[in-house]
């Protein structure tokens, strides 16, 4: 049973309200939970504190003890606690325009045939020169 540590949703249409459980990950998003472990309501100010998130961090060092497996906006949650430390993301590439990655794309193909026939050419003169010292 693969466990995890996520956000369930509630609240009604437009305006999201997030329950965090434990769940088996194979179950629904917003269906059957192991055990509820706090609240996070994304429309209060960032510095409202327990109106936004409240979180039982105990209970989630037990289940994690236990072998669950926080989601990223739940590991967000335990680094900003001191609890986990959340991996670096660098995709530098994501801040870039489509079209300007195509280009980078292309480019970086163009350089990677250039090296390969420049070490098919290499080898061919290295071949011929074995040949003639024969």
């Amino acid at each position: 049973m693969s466990l995890k540590i996520r956000l369930a949703r509630a609240g009604t249409k437009k305006r999201p309200f997030y329950h965090i459980v434990v769940a088996d990950s194979r179950f629904p998003r917003d269906g059957r939970f192991i055990e509820r472990l706090g609240y996070f309501n994304p429309l209060t100010a960032k510095d409202a504190g327990e109106a936004r998130l409240r979180f039982d961090i105990e209970k989630a060092k037990a289940w994690i003890a236990k072998g669950a497996t926080p989601t990223d906006r739940i590991m967000r949650f335990l680094d900003e606690a001191g609890v986990m430390k959340r991996p670096e993301r660098k995709n530098p590439t994501k801040a870039i325009p489509r079209k300007e990655r195509k280009v980078m794309a292309e480019e970086a193909a163009k350089a990677a045939d250039a090296a390969k026939a420049a070490a098919t050419a290499k080898a061919a003169e290295a071949k011929a020169a074995a040949a003639s010292a024969t």
